[in-house]
């Protein structure tokens, strides 16, 4: 649970420079044992792609979360939503999912699409967007340890009555 607060969360454009503050989150917000955490050479790799685009998320001035997205066609993708565990079930995670679908409306999307590990919490907050299941990915996920584990599709309408509904 978070402790309290000089100010609400924060959200801004983020790009390359900001790497370091990324990855210090994934590492503190990812558990190794799942395999969902990216490199730092796969997001900066897909930082320099069309249409990808990297939100962060501050309180106070220290980091609490980043999203990163891309779009394709008339569609969007939440490739990574990492809030800080000092953050979590603040509302850091909602606002960061909130942020990220206003942006692919703006860039023109009509859905919103993510995968997630089975059995992540993070399940409820997309459930809560409006998010439902379209598919899965089979021993998707490898952890450190070898476990393996299911990716569970899902997909949202970007119509403002969906994902913004709380």
């Amino acid at each position: 649970m978070s402790t309290a607060r000089a100010s609400l969360p924060e959200v801004v454009a983020g790009g390359p420079a900001d790497l370091d503050e990324v990855m210090a989150t994934m590492h503190a917000a990812f558990d190794p044992c799942f395999g969902e955490a990216w490199t730092r050479g796969q997001c900066a790799g897909i930082l320099g792609l069309s249409g990808v685009w990297l939100l962060l998320a501050r309180v106070d001035g220290r980091a609490a979360g980043f999203a990163l997205a891309r779009m394709v066609l008339d569609e969007a993708e939440l490739l990574l939503l990492a809030v800080a565990p000092a953050e979590r079930r603040a509302g850091v995670g909602r606002l960061m999912l909130d942020a990220v679908a206003e942006g692919a409306r703006i860039r023109g999307a009509t859905r919103l699409h993510l995968e997630m590990r089975e059995g992540n919490p993070a399940y409820f907050l997309y459930s809560a967007a409006g998010f439902i299941e379209i598919g899965r990915r089979s021993r998707y996920y490898r952890g450190k340890d070898g476990r393996i584990f299911d990716a569970i599709t899902l997909s949202c309408p970007l119509d403002v009555e969906t994902i913004n509904a709380s």
